[in-house]
């Protein structure tokens, strides 16, 4: 890999992340701007870390650090979830940084098209599905 195609693949990761924190932020909600760039930002390290060692070894599974990913985020969302009485906050926070998370995983992956496919539906399902879900909370 080059480090022409390392730093595109690395900047897609970021502009995703970008998008999906700029709407969080936007909404005033948990986990925004810098939090999702940086998820995705991370995530794609990783991922662009097993090309590379792949690159050097070739027995390397890079599916290994894909799935370690998964796993990190998910007790990293995790930690954004808080229950307040009988009410539970955070899961939409959390549900958005793991997408984040694979959507710097696709973006390192070198798939920009699927990168933007992802980011806008993420963005739409965060921008236009709160007031149905409000609605749907509030209703008697």
């Amino acid at each position: 890999m080059t480090i022409t195609d390392f730093t595109l693949r690395l900047f897609i990761a970021l502009l995703a992340g970008l998008a999906i924190g700029f709407e969080r932020q936007w909404h005033h909600k948990t986990a925004g701007l810098k939090t999702n760039m940086l998820v995705a930002t991370g995530a794609a390290i990783f991922v662009l870390l097993s090309f590379i060692l792949k690159e050097e070894e070739s027995s390397i599974d890079i599916t290994r650090i894909i799935g370690q990913v998964v796993t990190g985020v998910g007790f990293l969302g995790a930690g954004v979830i808080f229950r307040e009485g009988a009410d539970v906050h955070g899961l939409g926070s959390a549900s958005t940084i793991w997408c984040s998370a694979a959507i710097g995983c696709i973006a390192a992956s070198g798939l920009y098209l699927e990168t933007l496919i992802c980011t806008l539906l993420v963005v739409i399902v965060n921008s236009f599905l709160s007031p149905l879900d409000t609605w749907l909370k509030n209703r008697k």
